[in-house]
């Protein structure tokens, strides 16, 4: 889908595949509809902005991916005359200003990218923003916004569900493993401008659900395979039901342990583990802070991943990871 105004300039939505990343398209695209290319993946699909080129004129929006795992492409973006919009939340410690840059950016742990879409838009279209902070972990965050929109206990309940449903939709090794491609799962939620009406008549919410139901049942029994008071470490088997629940997983326990934190290991296919984080104590001991001290590392304060950790390192990466969670002297051990 392109969209085309002199037979050259082309457009392109670059996006998460996860809860924060379709929505906040969603409500941009239902404030300021463009017919644009979509570029997005799984939600560890994150260095989108080097799949494709762009030339001089090109519109670019791009949407909850970290600016400091684009940062090279952004730049060849720019240098080749794109026109670039951005929301993001994640790390972005690289940030620059650029005549053609709008960078939209914000990295406190109470913020995703719908919420910076939402300001952007004056809460236009906050529901949306409402699904997405749920969807994230940011249950407050969502409760809040819409208690003062006047939204009930069960409304409240309906969003949070369908926040997690896109959520659980974007976990996986590859998009083989999702349910929907996120961006086929975004075509089916544009045609709705009220969620309730997605969640009471789209066939996707059904399918979505009985998903769900079915891999979290797959979880049942499981326990942690360490743990410690502030700390607790999950090992997942290398299976597309466990890929589909890992970050699910993660923000549950959070959720039902608050100021604890969690490691969620799920083998891969090579033998390999991806790795979700949550932090319960996102001011002392951020998440983003202790996953980028990996190669494949990164994130935001409250939440962040590793997409390989070898086999090999697993038991110094727990024993890290416990060491770095339970506040114990930092200077005493290196995460390199």
């Amino acid at each position: 889908m392109f969209a085309d105004t002199n037979n050259s300039v082309h457009a392109y939505d670059v996006f998460n595949g996860d809860a924060d990343g379709i929505c906040a398209l969603h409500q941009l695209r239902l404030a300021e509809p463009r017919q644009a290319k979509l570029i997005t993946g799984a939600k560890r699909d994150i260095d989108l902005l080097s799949r494709f080129k762009s030339q001089l004129g090109d519109l670019l929006t791009v949407l909850d991916i970290s600016l400091d795992s684009n940062i090279v492409a952004l730049r060849q973006h720019l240098a080749a005359g794109a026109e670039i919009t951005y929301f993001d939340h994640h790390a972005a410690t690289q940030a620059f200003t650029h005549e053609r840059l709008r960078l939209h950016c914000d990295m406190a742990a109470d913020v995703c990218s719908s919420i910076l879409v939402n300001r952007h838009l004056n809460g236009k279209h906050w529901k949306w923003a409402v699904v997405a902070a749920y969807g994230d972990n940011l249950p407050e965050v969502a409760q809040a916004i819409a208690s003062q929109a006047g939204l009930d206990t069960s409304q409240c309940s309906q969003l949070q569900e369908l926040g997690t449903l896109f959520n659980y939709n974007a976990y996986g090794e590859s998009v083989d493993d999702l349910h929907f491609h996120p961006a086929v799962l975004y075509g089916a939620i544009h045609a709705y401008l009220d969620p309730f009406d997605f969640v009471n008549n789209a066939v996707p919410f059904s399918v979505l659900r009985d998903a769900y139901a079915s891999d979290m049942a797959a979880m049942q029994g499981l326990r942690a395979s360490t743990q410690s008071e502030l700390s607790a470490v999950y090992v997942l088997p290398a299976q597309a039901w466990a890929r589909r629940v890992s970050g699910i997983l993660a923000n549950q326990l959070t959720q039902e342990q608050p100021g604890k934190s969690f490691a969620v290991l799920t083998a891969k296919p090579d033998g390999s583990y991806v790795v979700s984080i949550r932090s319960g104590d996102t001011d002392n001991c951020p998440a983003n802070q202790f996953c980028t001290a990996f190669v494949s590392g990164g994130g935001r304060r409250g939440a962040g991943g590793i997409n390989h950790l070898p086999a090999s390192e697993v038991d110094s990466f727990i024993q890290t990871f416990i060491a770095y969670f339970e506040k114990m002297e930092k200077q005493q051990f290196s995460l390199s």
